[in-house]
């Protein structure tokens, strides 16, 4: 086992908006890795959509030189992503590195999604170096959150760094930390057989797929024949290089090193992150851990003009060839057309995808009420996966239907607790236990299913908690479920689109709300249109709106009543000849489904 002494690989982690891309930014800068001229916000944060927002989507590599006692090490950060939707990504990249800045915000202390990726840094075997962040703001409790940290650690305060993303204060320290602390990279055969792990991976139309990978073993060069193990499909690598921060070529890529590899690959599926590169004749071995990240929600996209349809066919594939976790395969509706039923990680990954959709590739969509994935058993013994609430079987040939459920963690000052207890009771989550947490917070672990945690649970536990509650999630597998499917009816007719699963006990509740919002957004009709919420062969709610008034007897200008009553009874007739034949046909906007879609929030 050979040593690589100059090289420091490392990642950061925290909560969302704790300063993670801030402190990279000072880190560049002090390291002189780009020149303070062409220093920007978030250098590592090249989505538009990334700095609109202040969060990280996509991870991004940098390679830094700083030189402690007079020798010069190499050192490789890769910046992760925070939410919850992307601890997949986070996995991948503490992969790729032998240890982590744990960040905590002084001004908020320790967070829940802090505590999740911290746990699967520590399952990964990494050098944690706890930092505070944002010494410098006047609301920062530094030496509270210190003992927090040491307390959840097991470790002495001494340890614990203080820095300013914002004003660079105690960054150089930290840097010299990490030489410090962080163990170099090894590697088994550095001079013999070429091996890398694959934690990301981008695309271009001209390139193809550009891997970034963690070198373990060997030496990669231009021209190098390899392999992709997990995939078995083998390709010549077009270039080689680093990122600092922008993509460098280099000759060669070696052991401990983090680059890059144009792969030249343009057909999706074969790049995927996780993956073992070898030669293409190599007999090392696939490196442990890889696993295909599943999707949990599932919605289903339409773009509002049926022209578009090839437009998002082109542009799903070139989205799910940068993105892994993203699955999509074509459906059709009878209301919306043709569209696309896709899978996500989470609500923000959903809500990430749609909107790159726009802005990127300029679409108009319709995107349908997310959902997740059940298992039902019929009576007759068969079982099956439905993924659209459309396709859920009549509930008289259902048997017994299984669901997904989380394991939700909530740290919340404890003065809020009476409101989150009765949230958390109306989503039907049912409480573990609480453990009391520093700084007068309570940290609340709840069992629930996940089709709750989609319904607006994190807002509403934000406006509960005045924005003060933390959460995270993690799936803890499949649990029987009382649901049942939900249709919407418009003149006696199934529209497919409004087709939801619900909770049985909930069920009249949702059709109330369904019906009252499509009355007062559905435009008249010629005749009396009947809306109407059905489950469980029972209509559960229903409305009637009234007929649009068309005056048939405009055109004439006087003479005898009797002329304008035989019209008014001849239009009467025929309104109730539509009403007999099934109401003819009702003509719905695109706008009251983004309104119906929209709901929710």
């Amino acid at each position: 086992m050979a040593v690589i002494p100059h090289i420091r690989n490392f990642s950061i982690i925290a909560h969302i908006d704790h300063g993670k891309s801030t402190l990279a930014d000072r880190l560049l800068e002090i390291t002189g890795t780009i020149e303070k001229r062409k220093m920007q916000e978030q250098v590592l944060d090249s989505m538009e959509l990334e700095r609109e927002r202040g969060i990280t989507i996509k991870m991004q590599p940098v390679r830094m030189k700083y030189v402690v006692d007079d020798v010069q090490y190499v050192m490789n950060l890769i910046d992760t992503p925070g939410h919850i939707d992307f601890s997949y990504e986070v996995s991948r990249a503490l992969k790729a590195v032998e240890g982590s800045i744990l960040l905590v915000d002084a001004t908020q202390g320790v967070q829940a999604q802090t505590l999740t990726t911290l746990s699967m840094a520590r399952d990964s075997g990494l050098v944690i170096i706890p930092v505070v962040s944002k010494i410098d703001s006047p609301l920062a409790r530094v030496d509270e959150v210190k003992e927090e940290i040491a307390e959840l650690l097991g470790i002495d305060e001494s340890l614990i760094l203080g820095v300013s993303g914002k004003t660079g204060e105690g960054v150089p320290e930290l840097l010299r930390e990490i030489v410090r602390r962080v163990p170099p990279p090894s590697s088994e055969s550095p001079a013999k057989d070429f091996r890398a792990l694959v934690f990301d991976f981008q695309y271009s139309n001209h390139r193809g797929v550009t891997v970034y990978a963690r070198v373990l073993d060997g030496t990669v060069k231009k021209g190098d024949s390899l392999a992709f193990r997990v995939a078995d499909e083998t390709f010549v690598a077009n270039e080689v290089g680093i990122f600092s921060p922008d993509e460098t070529p280099r000759d060669t890529l070696s052991a401990g090193e983090i680059g890059y590899i144009v792969t030249g690959v343009k057909e999706p599926g074969i790049a995927s992150v996780g993956d073992t590169i070898t030669l293409a004749k190599s007999a090392l071995s696939i490196l442990p851990g890889y696993m295909k990240p599943l999707p949990v929600v599932w919605a289903s996209i339409y773009p509002e003009s049926q022209d578009d349809l090839t437009l998002l066919r082109q542009a799903l594939g070139r989205l799910s060839l940068s993105d892994s976790a993203f699955t999509y395969e074509e459906e059709s509706s009878g209301t919306l057309g043709r569209g696309f039923r896709c899978g996500f990680l989470g609500m923000l990954h959903l809500e990430i995808i749609t909107e790159r959709l726009r802005r990127e590739f300029n679409l108009t969509l319709v995107v349908t009420t997310p959902s997740i994935t059940y298992e039902v058993t019929r009576k007759d013994g068969s079982s099956e996966i439905v993924y659209s609430p459309p396709l859920f079987p009549d509930q008289g040939v259902v048997e017994k239907v299984r669901e997904p459920w989380v394991k939700v963690k909530i740290i919340v000052p404890t003065e809020y607790l009476g409101p989150l207890t009765q949230l958390v009771f109306e989503h039907e989550g049912v409480s573990d236990h609480m453990d009391t947490w520093g700084m007068g917070r309570t940290a609340v672990i709840v069992d629930m299913p996940l089709r709750e945690l989609m319904r607006n649970f994190f807002d509403r536990v934000k406006s509960a908690t005045s924005g003060y509650a933390s959460i995270s999630y993690e799936p803890t597998g499949m649990r029987d479920a009382d649901v049942i499917r939900l249709d919407i009816l418009i003149g006696e007719e199934v529209v497919p689109a409004f087709t939801r699963i619900v909770a049985r006990p909930k069920a009249y509740d949702e059709a109330e709300q369904a019906v009252e919002k499509l009355e007062q957004i559905l435009p008249k009709q010629l005749f009396v249109t009947k809306i109407q919420g059905r489950a469980d062969g029972r209509i559960l709610a229903s409305r009637t709106k009234a007929a649009l008034k068309k005056t048939v007897t405009a055109h004439l200008s006087g003479g005898d009543i009797s002329r304008k009553k035989k019209l008014w009874e001849q239009q009467k007739e025929g309104k109730k000849r539509m009403l007999e034949r099934g109401q003819g046909s009702i003509n719905i906007p695109q706008e009251v489904f983004v309104k119906m879609m929209r709901m929710g929030e």
